[in-house]
């Protein structure tokens, strides 16, 4: 089973970070930014094979390929533990997001990224039910998937309870709760962030020490999952940078 990356930034980043790449498709008289990427992956002695733009489109499915296709094996998930490792690796407290059911792969990539560049250990995703590492989540992170762990569970309510055995705080991100600013989120934390439509499940949402409400001051009162991910990160990270 094989998926892909699609377009110059995520083939360059699993280029850089030493990702398995099974082979690159490029077009026919490369030039410009994609000579760099075929130098460093025929250095790596990564196969090339040319081909025309419409084998590309095909292989894209719609996606922005910009010249360049690189086939690889389906992305391996990471443990828990390997977050945590990361996490005691860096000298820091563990700060994991934790995605209940998150089906939107856009979403998934767009979270995974915000997580990398806020400073979060790894993401946490369960078995069914949920976007999964395709290449539509791959190319939305932008590379961050090379770099933070994803690890996938059975059950996140029980890995809830695992994590808070470790000493991990967990908040959990719902319209029903207390204003983010008045939540202590420094130290060892995890983030839950809900389903696009339904929010947080309801055996997820008991498992939380706290609730935190994103605050609203115009008439719409929910944000795009993502978006509000993003938000309660910096926030977080602000917190524990003071």
């Amino acid at each position: 089973m094989q998926d892909k990356l699609v377009g110059r930034n995520p083939v360059s980043e699993a280029l850089k970070s030493g990702a398995d790449i099974d082979k690159i498709f490029v077009k026919k008289d490369a030039d410009g930014s994609l000579l760099p990427l075929l130098k460093k992956a025929r250095a790596l002695k990564i196969p090339i094979s040319e081909v025309d733009r419409r084998k590309l489109d095909e292989m894209a499915d719609g996606e922005n390929h910009q010249g360049i296709i690189a086939q690889i094996p389906a992305e391996s998930y990471k443990t828990v533990e390997d977050i945590f490792a990361l996490a005691s690796e860096k000298g820091e407290a563990p700060f994991i997001i934790i995605l209940d059911k998150i089906t939107d792969p856009h979403n998934l990539g767009s979270i995974i990224r915000t997580a990398h560049c806020a400073g979060a250990h790894g993401v946490i995703i369960p078995k069914h039910g949920s976007a999964g590492l395709n290449s539509i989540a791959a190319k939305t992170a932008s590379g961050a998937t090379m770099y933070t762990p994803v690890a996938r569970v059975t059950n996140i309510a029980r890995t809830i309870d695992e994590l808070k055995d470790k000493g991990v705080w967990i908040v959990g991100a719902d319209m029903d709760g207390q204003k983010m600013y008045d939540i202590d989120m420094k130290g060892s934390l995890g983030i839950v962030i809900g389903n696009e439509g339904e929010g947080l499940s309801r055996l997820v949402r008991e498992k939380c020490d706290f609730i935190a409400e994103i605050p609203m001051w115009g008439k719409i009162d929910s944000l795009n999952a993502s978006v509000a991910a993003a938000v309660l990160m910096y926030e977080a990270k602000r917190q524990q940078m003071e």
